[in-house]
């Protein structure tokens, strides 16, 4: 619930900063209880208390990596879970959230896709997670640098309205007090969001999930790619209004003797160059059931060297590899299966914003 939400549920006669109250307890001080709000009186507190639910998230698991990056399985109210990461740093921590149970996208080298979609999250169940994981590793926006990412389970843009609320809260100053640059969504390519996505006022920074370096590539790996053409995305991104801080992001996938090819980076580069933006390239992180492999790092570096002459390009670090906390990893997965300490070595310097 956001201010105005509160301020509704309020009984006839209190006064409207009572909701304000109610709100910056539950975002910006992080209360367990109605009870705990001490500002309200015992009488308005128990009225809240027998009408209402604090909805925080359970956690059926949490795996802890070697590398320090934990994922977490977290409990819903109707008994179905998500997921959610934390990747600490020594200059920031990281969050990846999901947006929704699932995901309908269907992306080829992705586990997620495997699940298909079981339901939207609300804004409330977004927020949660960043609740429980600030919570459980003692995070606070004052005291150090904490970014979003809408990178975890789901297509965040086909769930646009519980995540701009989401967005929101985790931005406003007497909410969760998290800097709007520092959230990013990433999406698929649903042209029409794209759209809707910039006319909001309070918004996180856009990711584009591109994967293919042409559009036959990218309808193989990314079958929304049928429906949303790669040249009408190109068309969304080259209109999306950069605020002055900004640029647009491109994610890429690489995946060996698919997409990693030197003609490839050229292609991106094509795709790109004209417009504000990095590319963050993914060599591909392994799992069960997917039919692609992570190419050689020599490739990696290759592709790299290619698209950077044009446009800033970085290697993505895989975090949580031993656990199934990477990119396009999340499935819900309760028992692990062990990755090479090989493939850890596929990375180049990590972004450095």
């Amino acid at each position: 619930m956001d201010v105005a939400d509160l301020q509704a549920l309020l009984p006839a006669g209190e006064p409207a900063f009572r909701a304000r109250q109610i709100y910056e307890a539950l975002y910006a001080k992080r209360i367990a209880a109605l009870s705990e709000v001490t500002t309200l009186a015992k009488a308005l507190r128990t009225d809240l208390e027998a009408r209402c639910e604090m909805g925080h998230l359970g956690r059926n698991s949490r795996f802890d990596s070697r590398d320090g990056t934990r994922r977490y399985l977290l409990g819903l109210h109707d008994a179905k879970s998500v997921e959610a990461v934390f990747m600490p740093e020594e200059a920031r921590d990281t969050l990846c959230l999901s947006t929704q149970v699932g995901c309908p996208v269907d992306c080829k080298f992705c586990l997620t896709a495997l699940m298909g979609l079981e339901r939207n999250l609300t804004a409330g169940e977004i927020v949660g997670q960043v609740l429980h994981l600030a919570q459980d590793n003692n995070l606070w926006a004052d005291q150090k640098r904490i970014n979003i990412v809408l990178m975890g389970q789901g297509e965040p843009l086909l769930n646009l309205p519980a995540v701009l609320k989401a967005t929101r809260i985790l931005c406003d100053a007497r909410g969760v007090g998290i800097v709007q640059r520092r959230i990013t969504v990433s999406t698929a390519g649903i042209i029409p969001k794209i759209y809707e996505l910039a006319q909001a006022e309070i918004r996180p920074r856009l990711a584009i999930s591109l994967n293919g370096s042409n559009e036959e590539q990218r309808r193989e790996l990314m079958p929304i790619t049928r429906k949303y053409h790669l040249r009408d995305l190109m068309q969304a991104c080259k209109d999306y209004p950069l605020r002055p801080w900004e640029k647009l992001t491109f994610e890429y996938v690489l995946l060996r003797d698919v997409n990693d090819a030197e003609v490839d980076a050229r292609r991106v580069v094509q795709l790109v160059a004209n417009l504000n933006c990095k590319v963050n390239l993914i060599a591909l992180n392994p799992g069960p059931g997917i039919p692609y492999q992570t190419p050689d790092p020599d490739r990696v570096a290759a592709f790299q060297s290619i698209v950077m002459k044009s446009v800033p390009c970085f290697v993505r670090r895989p975090r949580g590899l031993d656990i199934y906390a990477a990119c396009g990893q999340l499935k819900r997965m309760e028992s692990l299966v062990t990755v090479s300490p090989a493939i850890a070595e596929l990375f180049a310097e990590d972004e450095d914003d």
